[in-house]
C-alpha cells in the first residue's frame, strides 16, 4: 500500500477535520491514486488548489503519487504571481463569467448588479451546471463541495459566506473582483446589457413624477424594464410594482421621490401605473 505525506495550507483547511489541521499528516493511498484523487478524496474540491509541490516540484493534477511522496498543497495567492509555477490548469479564464448553483440566487443578482455575466437558473441540475461551465468557461459557484469535484469543471469557488451581501464580500476579496466591476451594467433579471435611453422616452413608460425628477434612465431589451441609473452599490432595492422587494442585506431606505436634489444611489425598477 502506497503512503505519502499531505500538508494543506490557509483556507484549505477549512474542509478538513480538525485533527489534520495546519499541520502534516500522513495517510494511505490508493493504488495508482492521482493528486486530483486524492485532494478530493481528503475533502477538498480541486477548483480550490491553485499549486500543488510534490516533493519540491510543482506538478498537475495529473501526476501519479508513489510511496514516501511529500505534497504541499496551496490556495489561490492573493499578493504574489506564481503563474510560471502553476501546473494544475492549462489556462487562466481571460474573463470573469460565473454559473450559480440553485442556492445563491441572491448573490447571483448582485453579482449581475456588479456587471458580472451570472448565470443562474433554480432548476439547474449539477451536471447541467458543470457542462455550461466546462463549455462557456465560466466559474462556478457553489456551496457543494461534490459538484466542484467534477472533473470537467476547472473554475469554481466554494462559498463559505451564508447572506448573499457576505458572498459578494467573500468573491470580491478572493477574486479580486473591484478591477473588473462594472456597476448597472446588467439587467438583473435577464443577465444582458443595460442601455441608456433618452429622457423623453423613458417619460413615455414611467410615473409622470418619476419623468419629471430624473433625467437618467437604463433600459434593458429583452425584457424592457427601465430603470434609474444609480452610482453607488451600497444603496440598493429593486421594485416590482409599489411592493419594494431587497436584492441583499438591506443597507438602507430607498431614495424617496419627493426629494430631487439627493444622489441617485440605487438601481430600481419604474413602471408606469396601469
Amino acid at each position: 500500500m502506497t503512503s505519502a505525506t499531505f500538508r494543506f495550507y490557509e483556507e484549505l483547511n477549512d474542509f478538513l477535520p480538525a485533527e489534520r489541521r495546519r499541520q502534516s499528516f500522513t495517510c494511505e493511498c490508493a493504488r495508482a491514486a492521482t493528486v486530483k484523487h486524492m485532494i478530493e478524496a481528503l475533502g477538498i474540491p480541486h477548483t480550490e488548489v491553485e499549486l500543488v509541490l510534490l516533493n519540491g516540484e510543482s506538478v498537475g493534477f495529473e501526476r501519479v503519487i508513489f510511496d514516501g511522496d511529500r505534497l504541499a498543497v496551496y490556495p489561490k495567492f492573493e499578493a504574489l504571481d506564481i503563474s510560471p509555477l502553476l501546473k494544475v490548469r492549462a489556462q487562466p479564464l481571460r474573463v470573469l463569467r460565473f454559473v450559480a448553483d440553485a442556492h445563491l440566487g441572491g448573490l447571483a443578482n448582485l453579482l449581475r448588479m456588479s456587471g458580472f455575466d451570472t448565470l443562474y437558473d433554480n432548476g439547474f441540475e449539477d451536471g447541467e451546471i458543470a457542462e455550461i461551465a466546462a463549455q462557456q468557461g465560466r466559474i462556478v459557484l457553489t456551496r457543494d463541495r461534490e459538484l466542484l469535484k467534477r472533473r470537467i469543471i476547472s473554475h469554481g469557488c466554494y462559498v463559505h459566506a451564508l447572506k448573499p451581501s457576505l458572498q459578494l464580500r467573500e468573491l470580491y476579496e478572493r477574486l479580486d473582483l473591484a478591477r473588473s466591476a462594472r456597476p448597472f451594467s446588467l439587467c438583473i433579471h435577464c443577465n444582458l446589457p443595460l442601455h441608456e435611453i433618452s429622457p423623453e422616452l423613458a417619460r413615455s413608460q414611467v410615473p409622470p413624477l418619476v419623468g419629471a425628477l430624473y433625467s437618467h434612465f437604463l433600459r434593458c431589451d429583452a425584457c424592457q424594464r427601465v430603470l434609474l441609473g444609480g452610482f453607488a452599490l451600497a444603496r440598493h432595492v429593486c421594485t416590482a410594482g409599489t411592493s419594494a422587494v431587497p436584492i441583499a442585506e438591506r443597507i438602507g431606505p430607498p431614495l424617496r421621490l419627493e426629494a430631487p436634489h439627493q444622489p441617485v444611489q440605487f438601481i430600481r425598477e419604474v413602471r408606469k401605473p396601469a
